[in-house]
């Protein structure tokens, strides 16, 4: 008994990785987090109206808005009560007037995790100094590049999107993929739109087990992984905005997304087998562009009450502040990790930095 609640964790983790690289729904949702402080105290809503580097993972067709040589930028998260980490950093700059190119990582962790496999030897004793630890690591790579067009305040995107998963010596993948994006601005309004995965991104799993691990799998019952495909399904984001001058140094950003996937029926405010839309809004005041003030909601969700046969709907409220000053960002953000049942609140922080060549 002490083998298999040793063992637990792994089996758990290996199996859970084998059932999804059988299906296409929930596939690299580390991805799907969002990034930036300044996005995730406006609930998502970034499509249409991301003009900064943070547009590598927003929409790349945002890159032509950096005015700066280039931009860097560092962003910090923990969820689940600390277990785990979730790291973004990205780097940007236009090449000249017409394009622009960006860098972006992502990290999404849990370290430390004890291996008890070998903690029993073969005499049947207990020896703690068997134990080891890992990490399961999900890393994204996106090489993104944004072009004006020949059509007035039309600009085009794209990324390339490479995916690196890893479960200490056990599993491993690669994936390939493909976003491609635009916006388009006239006079105060602002719209967007990115076809992610556009080529349907794949993750190729590739299992190392060793004969004590394999031989824990048969003992609790579980299917032994074999190498195979994880896919991603692509999804369509459409976004609007709107700048509304207020007085001399105030004004006031409004932004709705709207983000349709196509990979089976989901807990969407517009569902079906075929089809399901979520939508996100997003206000971002300012004064004078130095100090913000943001809020939005999003994640709406049907919630099936404890007593009765009815739904209520949820949502999910965020906020922010942010203050920009002699080429320094320094953006704020509660929020929610998603899940309203246990009101687990992160608090996000994120920098970004202008920097410009001498003269």
């Amino acid at each position: 008994m002490k083998k298999l609640q040793g063992a637990f964790f792994i089996c758990l983790l290996l199996s859970s990785l084998f059932g999804f690289s059988q299906a296409r729904k929930y596939s690299n949702e580390f991805m799907k987090i969002g990034v930036g402080a300044r996005a995730l105290g406006m609930s998502r809503a970034q499509t249409a109206v991301v003009d900064d580097l943070t547009s590598g993972y927003w929409n790349p067709a945002g890159l032509l808005g950096i005015e700066s040589n280039f931009q860097v930028n560092f962003m910090h998260a923990e969820y689940f009560a600390g277990i785990a980490k979730f790291d973004y950093g990205s780097f940007a700059k236009p090449l000249n007037d017409n394009s622009a190119i960006g860098i972006s990582v992502i990290r999404f962790g849990v370290d430390d995790i004890p291996n008890t496999l070998e903690l029993i030897d073969a005499n049947n004793n207990i020896n703690y100094n068997r134990v080891s630890t890992f990490s399961a690591v999900d890393y994204g790579f996106l090489l993104s590049y944004a072009r004006a067009t020949k059509v007035e305040g039309l600009n085009l995107g794209g990324n390339l999107k490479i995916i690196n998963r890893r479960v200490g010596d056990f599993a491993k993948a690669w994936g390939f993929g493909l976003d491609a994006a635009a916006q388009y601005k006239v006079d105060n309004w602002q719209f967007g739109a990115i076809f992610r995965d556009v080529t349907t991104t794949a993750n190729s799993w590739q299992y190392t087990l060793s004969d004590r691990t394999i031989e824990v799998f048969q003992i609790t019952g579980n299917e032994i992984p074999q190498n195979g495909l994880e896919l991603t399904a692509p999804s369509l984001t459409l976004g609007a905005g709107r700048y509304f001058p207020i007085k001399q140094k105030f004004g006031l950003l409004m932004a709705l997304d709207l983000e349709n996937s196509f990979d089976g029926q989901r807990n969407s405010v517009i569902s079906s087998k075929y089809f399901n839309m979520d939508p996100y809004f997003g206000l971002e005041a300012n004064y004078a562009n130095l100090v913000f003030l943001r809020a939005g909601i999003g994640q709406f969700q049907k919630v099936k009450a404890e007593i009765g046969n009815f739904t209520t709907t949820t949502f999910q409220p965020n906020f922010g502040v942010g203050l920009r000053l002699k080429g320094i960002s320094i953006d704020y953000a509660l929020t929610d990790i998603g899940d309203q049942s246990v009101a687990l609140y992160s608090n996000i922080f994120s920098i970004k930095l202008d920097l410009n060549r001498s003269e």
